[in-house]
């Protein structure tokens, strides 16, 4: 079953997976963080939590 894992990038957990496959290791963690650095984060307003 796929998750949504980051909702303000739409990532799910089949993302993850196949990111793993391709590149030995989820590079998603280090993409979001430099969404994040450049303010394309929009968690407060996607994401149900607001976080």
């Amino acid at each position: 079953m796929t998750q949504l894992i980051c909702h303000c990038f739409g990532y799910t957990s089949d993302d993850i997976q196949k990111d793993v496959l391709k590149n030995g290791r989820s590079t998603i963690f280090e993409r979001i963080l430099n969404e994040k650095k450049s303010g394309e984060c929009r968690c407060a307003d996607k994401n149900p939590n607001g976080r």
